[in-house]
């Protein structure tokens, strides 16, 4: 529900955002969210995957050691992680101890060192040691689900996918693009809403966006470029002030200068 805005906040010159009707229509929804998305891509026009990499492998290796982890400490890690195992081949005859003291760092370093040797093996076994480019054959890789094959096919292949991460599932939800839970499901209402060559790029505007300023306690709403369509607008303080303060990254300057600050 959208917070009422108080006298002085309309003193102060804040727009209304636009309200989103309990009832709306299914060509209304479709509208809002490619809005939305053509708002992000001004918000955001160098989106990018945050993980580091050269071939698909280095993509893979990556993604699986994403999991509980941050990109920042992913990619102070891979550099010297893909050095030292430069194929699939050098995966899968990795010395376990060796392998786990690169990876350490991120966290649950002997699942996701198992997932590696696997996955080189499966690789090596089935695909000439290459990383495929079908949905189908990267789920069937250990430690690749659906949306690491996601974020592989996209980033990778150039191949449309909807990455959906934490920050996408809460994004979207909030912003009443689907009311699903389930990752799956939450890909594909939201593929259905947007158009296919957009996928990609989509998901990455997303997690930008839910990383720099729809935040998951307090959303910075008062400077959101988003406002005017988004259904969960006053979740966060809509001081443009107090807001302000809460947007983070690299693209703050030019965030601010789009809501008017």
């Amino acid at each position: 529900m959208h917070e009422t805005l108080s006298d002085d906040s309309e003193a102060r010159g804040l727009e209304r955002p636009r309200a989103v009707k309990q009832g709306e229509t299914r060509l209304g929804l479709v509208r809002r969210a490619r809005r939305m998305n053509r708002r992000l891509a001004e918000a955001f026009p160098d989106v990018h995957c945050e993980l580091d990499f050269v071939t698909p492998l280095d993509l893979a290796v990556a993604t699986i050691l994403s999991a509980q982890c941050t990109d920042v400490r992913v990619n102070m890690v891979t550099p010297a992680l893909f050095a030292r195992y430069p194929d699939a081949k050098a995966y899968a005859s990795a010395d376990r101890t060796e392998l786990e003291e690169y990876i350490r760092s991120t966290g649950f370093y002997r699942n996701k060192a198992s997932a590696l040797i696997g996955l080189g093996q499966a690789l090596l076994e089935r695909f000439d040691g290459e990383v495929p480019n079908k949905l189908v054959d990267l789920v069937a890789l250990p430690g690749i689900g659906r949306k690491t094959a996601n974020v592989i096919l996209g980033n990778a292949f150039d191949v449309p996918g909807i990455t959906v991460d934490t920050h996408f599932g809460r994004l979207v939800r909030r912003w009443r693009w689907t009311e699903e839970e389930d990752p799956v499901k939450v890909e594909h209402a939201v593929g259905a809403l947007i158009e296919r060559k957009e996928w990609t790029l989509l998901s990455h505007r997303v997690i930008f966006h839910g990383r720099r300023v729809c935040h998951s306690r307090k959303p910075a709403c008062g400077v959101c470029v988003l406002a005017k369509d988004c259904p969960s607008y006053g979740l966060g303080p809509v001081d443009p002030d107090v807001a302000a303060k809460l947007v983070r990254g690299p693209e703050t300057e030019h965030l601010l200068r789009m809501a008017g600050r």
